[in-house]
């Protein structure tokens, strides 16, 4: 017979094991691209309106492609929200990605849908927004700069230690600067201009937000960046401004992916659908974001940059996404500007 202190401890064990079980049954971890105000925001929604716990880590999106793909033999991520389409195209080219296709994605527009499908149903767009040349004003009266209108005026050496970009490597948005010019020019013409820039580099930043946060704060006189995350500081009261090259300007298409093998695979798609509305993309505006929303139906706001008015390269997304080609700008930019002594 069975002594009752051996069935009080199996009970326990059952219990103990079946805990991390229901856990998970409500749980998600998400690494998050965009800012951590927009990143916590849209998890505390999520789990108000599932019950799902959210698990939020906000690194760059170049940071983040390295994660998935050293833990793909043991997924501890569910979901990628954020980021350039390259950097999700590439991940989904390394089989690093689930395939998955959201009744809400019926009403998006066609450049969102355009990276399902370039991305083999692995991918979709969720905001939109362009790159822009942003310098701060104060600086700029006293060093005698003004906005640049064109890519060639940063060249120029009043921008002396004043301009900051990220480093491709472990940012996105680098990556979309230095793609874009390549398809704005050629790739010999772009790396030439990128080792004529080098001179005004006063730092190339981790992160693509870092060079805006530094020129708003008066730590650097001029950056390259997005316009959402400008518009985003300007609101705050930030004495910056912005403007577009007029020769044209790259582009991104910041997109979703369901991480493959993760364990939360249900709560990842429902994370995926739940975001694919009009109503939970209506957050990003409502805490300061800027970022031009992928739903039709979400609402309208006049800070939010109006595409249509801003030239912009071809950008090719499929060709600028994949593994070989990411791997030789990387390499390029690596050996012919990042090994590049500091500038004095």
């Amino acid at each position: 017979m069975i002594s009752r202190r051996l069935l009080i401890s199996a009970f326990s064990l059952g219990l103990l094991a079946s805990a991390p079980i229901a856990a998970r049954a409500q749980s998600l971890n998400v690494l998050c691209a965009p800012t951590a105000q927009w990143c916590e925001a849209i998890a505390a929604a999520f789990e108000r309106d599932t019950g799902v716990k959210v698990g939020m880590a906000r690194k760059s999106a170049g940071e983040i492609l390295a994660q998935i793909k050293a833990e793909s033999q043991n997924p501890k991520t569910d979901l990628w929200f954020g980021g350039s389409a390259e950097t999700h195209l590439a991940a989904a080219e390394q089989g690093l990605l689930q395939a998955y296709t959201s009744p809400n994605m019926k009403d998006l527009h066609p450049w969102a849908l355009k990276v399902h499908e370039q991305s083999g149903g692995q991918s979709v767009g969720v905001s939109s927004g362009a790159i822009a040349l942003v310098i701060n004003k104060e600086i700029a009266a006293k060093k005698g700069f003004k906005l640049p209108e064109d890519w060639n005026d940063l060249l120029d050496p009043v921008f002396r230690n004043e301009l900051q970009m990220p480093n491709p490597n472990s940012s996105g948005t680098a990556y979309t600067i230095v793609a874009g010019l390549i398809q704005l020019w050629n790739e010999d013409r772009a790396f030439d201009y990128l080792k004529k820039l080098h001179a005004n580099i006063n730092a190339y930043t981790r992160s693509g937000a870092a060079p805006l946060r530094a020129v708003s704060r008066g730590e650097a006189g001029a950056a390259i960046s997005f316009n959402m995350e400008t518009q985003a500081d300007i609101e705050k009261g930030f004495p910056i401004t912005f403007g577009y090259p007029k020769s044209g300007t790259s582009y991104e298409v910041a997109s979703m992916s369901l991480i493959k093998g993760s364990r939360n695979q249900a709560n990842a798609k429902k994370f995926y659908d739940w975001y694919l509305t009009g109503a939970a993309q209506d957050i990003g505006v409502a805490v300061g974001e800027f970022h031009v929303p992928a739903h039709k139906s979400a609402k309208s706001d006049p800070r939010l940059p109006d595409m249509s008015k801003i030239k912009l390269v071809d950008y090719d997304f499929k060709k600028f996404g994949a593994v070989e080609m990411r791997k030789h700008i990387l390499e390029r930019w690596e050996r012919e500007v990042g090994s590049l002594p500091a500038a004095r």
